[in-house]
């Protein structure tokens, strides 16, 4: 393995930017279908496995201290995406989510126990339920505790999980939209309160408009800067940090965990806009940085350690989606939700935000052009899918992730 070890900055970047512009090209051209991460992964394992020097993306400038500034930057903004009032209104979805995610953690350990060590389940389930965040979380975990195999396992599975969820959630809303359409054709489809109401989460979620933060009101829009955005970010996150560290002799939270939770808290109050980051234009630099630091985990796979890691792959995969399938058709049966509404719902746990949202929306496309019957399943469908990404991957797997990461045992006791 040759590789590049006077590589400089800029070719590093230029390199890693190809790489996760042509995940983008594939993702788009297929409709979503050959997931755009499946790419970037496959890429750099090339790269890594020919020319790349092992550093390369702290070369090209994301080294992990900046990865882990953009973390808490991150997530301090996915709190403010998410409000107690918009949530209340959608229960059904949350309690359908839930259930998704119960079924996921129950069958994962009942399968993982039957074939594969403590280490390995606990590593798997919070990217099962998230995205990227918790697999962070997880990777750096394994990393800590000197098991680069599950530090992979992590990351590779974050990679994989698309190209069960995607087909299969476009399959169900196709049947369930179908369902709508000829329910509305026949005079049956009633639009109640909660699905008029759902318009109104889509445009919160959905947005670019970001008012001055109610505590702010009265400062001119003309200070309210990027910097002084960015400031009131870091500030949460430093108090994140602080209340994490203080609380470490009586419990251990995760200041990831926190970050969320004061998000959230800080939008309520009128401390941060919704979505700050994308306000002060640093929402894309932010995930880019991310996701690069997510590759660089791979710099550690050789091809011994994918084969090997193979079978819980596939295991677990397959474990996350009968545990969700079977959870929430039977809690969306006592809702009175469809068993293939409630079923999609749980499957957004394998995906998140924006995948969501395009699946949804191409799936409308391809059943309809009339503009009445779109605003039937727009209304439908898609806040319910927004709010159970938020709900899983935003919410649940960070928290998992967060209790998950100080169960891992190290390689001593393993």
């Amino acid at each position: 393995m040759s590789t590049m070890s006077n590589m400089p900055q800029m070719l590093a970047l230029v390199l890693l930017l190809i790489i996760l512009y042509l995940g983008d090209i594939v993702s788009t051209r297929t409709k979503a279908w050959i997931p755009s991460v499946f790419v970037c992964a496959v890429l750099f394992l090339v790269g890594y496995w020919t020319f790349f020097p092992s550093d390369i993306v702290a070369r090209a400038g994301i080294p992990s201290v900046v990865a882990v500034m953009f973390m808490y930057l991150l997530i301090v903004n996915m709190g403010t995406l998410l409000s107690v009032k918009e949530l209340l209104r959608q229960w059904k979805t949350i309690l359908i989510s839930l259930a998704g995610i119960v079924g996921i953690i129950t069958v994962a350990f009942f399968v993982g126990y039957l074939f594969f060590d403590f280490n390995t389940i606990i590593v798997a389930i919070p990217p099962l339920v998230g995205g990227i965040v918790s697999a962070i979380i997880m990777a750096n975990g394994a990393s800590e505790a000197g098991l680069p195999d599950l530090a992979v396992f992590a990351i590779i599975i974050y990679v994989m999980q698309g190209f069960v969820g995607y087909p299969l959630t476009s399959i169900m809303l196709k049947r369930e939209g179908r369902r709508v359409l000829k329910e509305y054709h026949e005079g049956r489809w009633n639009v109640d309160t909660v699905q008029k109401s759902q318009l109104d989460i889509q445009h919160a979620v959905l947005s670019d408009e970001t008012p001055m933060p109610r505590l702010f009101e009265k400062i001119p829009a003309q200070y309210n800067s990027s910097y002084f955005i960015f400031l009131r970010i870091a500030i949460v996150g430093l108090l994140a940090y602080f209340v994490s560290e203080i609380s470490k002799p009586i419990v251990t939270i995760n200041s990831f965990v926190l970050c969320l939770l004061f998000g959230v808290i800080a939008s309520s109050f009128g401390f941060l806009e919704r979505h700050p980051l994308k306000k002060a234009g640093g929402f894309g630099l932010t995930v880019m940085g991310l996701m690069l630091f997510v590759f660089d985990t791979l710099s550690r796979a050789t091809p011994e350690m994918l084969v090997r890691l193979i079978m819980p792959l596939v295991v677990f995969i397959l474990a996350a989606v009968v545990g969700m399938c079977i959870f929430s058709i039977i809690v969306g049966r006592l809702l009175k939700v469809s068993k293939e509404m409630a079923f999609s719902i749980a499957l957004t746990a394998l995906y998140g935000f924006p995948a969501d949202y395009i699946i949804t929306n191409e799936v409308i496309n391809s059943l309809t052009n009339n503009p009445k019957e779109r605003e039937v399943l727009i209304s439908h469908m898609l806040a319910s899918m927004l709010i159970g990404g938020f709900i899983s991957v935003t919410i649940v797997s960070v928290f998992l992730a967060g209790i998950m990461i100080n169960m891992i045992v190290g390689p001593l006791t393993h």
